[in-house]
């Protein structure tokens, strides 16, 4: 059975992008993230899914750069199994179903109300795992996400839908809600943004972009002083490079020996917080 999509803008279609590209490389003979749930998520819905274009480059850096941010979410949700897991702009992933977090963990995937609706609707449910449908830069709400525990928050892919005000914003009261806890996400620098623009997949949504991208992570430091960086993923660096396809290997093999050129890329940042 196939499930059609409702008519969504193009903002809440982006989610098709991710989700294509996470699905192209659990058909692929070695992927990188394996995510079978986003294949049978694609087949579910057929011609709308299938329409959506992507490249190798998309298919790999995004299989990646949701591989470490998993890594991230899991690490912090099994030292501290009481803890609650956001993940802002979910669309269609299924991260927990990758993670594994333990019963006691709460688990929200946060995103606009027609995303939501369909996400309920082919998204297989998991208990503790709830669906808030909402605005991220709406700040009421986190009045339905428990306080008072350590979170770990992951966006992937939405960062560059917010200007710089949003992002502070968000970043505010996400560090303000918890006590303490872990944020991590893709980030754009002023390059990367500028080559959505050449990219299949990307180059629909590029005119909707509006984070002003950043070339040094301790820049967001300075945007929220209670952010401390605790690394900077430079996906030219990282193992999995030898799983690309031969000439984005020789790229990105290439691109490692640069910082500079390693951030023109797929970057996640990764950061920590105290109230």
């Amino acid at each position: 059975m196939v499930t059609t999509l409702p008519a969504l803008t193009p903002l809440e279609q982006s989610l098709l992008v991710t989700l294509r590209s996470r699905a192209a490389d659990a058909r692929s003979p070695r992927p990188v993230l394996g995510d079978a749930l986003a294949d049978e998520i694609v087949r579910e819905l057929g011609p709308d899914a299938a329409r959506v274009r992507v490249d190798a480059n998309l298919v790999t850096s995004c299989a990646l750069r949701a591989k470490r941010l998993d890594e991230i979410a899991a690490d912090f949700v099994h030292r501290h199994p009481d803890a609650v897991g956001l993940d802002l702009g979910a669309g269609l992933d299924t991260r927990w179903a990758r993670i594994a977090p333990p019963p006691t963990v709460d688990w929200f995937d946060v995103d606009l109300p027609a995303v939501v609706a369909v996400r309920d609707a082919v998204v297989p449910a998991r208990a503790r795992t709830r669906t808030i449908a909402a605005d991220v830069r709406d700040g009421h709400w986190l009045d339905a996400v428990p306080a008072g525990r350590p979170a770990v928050v992951v966006a992937d892919g939405l960062v560059g839908f917010l200007d710089r005000s949003e992002v502070t914003t968000l970043l505010d009261r996400l560090t303000g809600h918890f006590p303490a806890g872990e944020i991590a996400f893709n980030s754009y620098s002023r390059f990367a943004l500028r080559a959505t623009r050449l990219v299949p997949g990307t180059r629909a949504v590029s005119g909707l972009l509006r984070f002003p991208g950043i070339d040094d992570p301790h820049e967001l430091e300075r945007w929220d002083p209670r952010l401390h960086l605790v690394r900077e993923i430079l996906l030219s660096r990282e193992p999995e490079v030898a799983l690309f396809p031969p000439l984005l290997r020789l790229y990105h093999r290439l691109a490692a020996h640069s910082t500079a050129w390693s951030r023109r890329g797929t970057v996640v940042l990764h950061y920590r917080f105290p109230r």
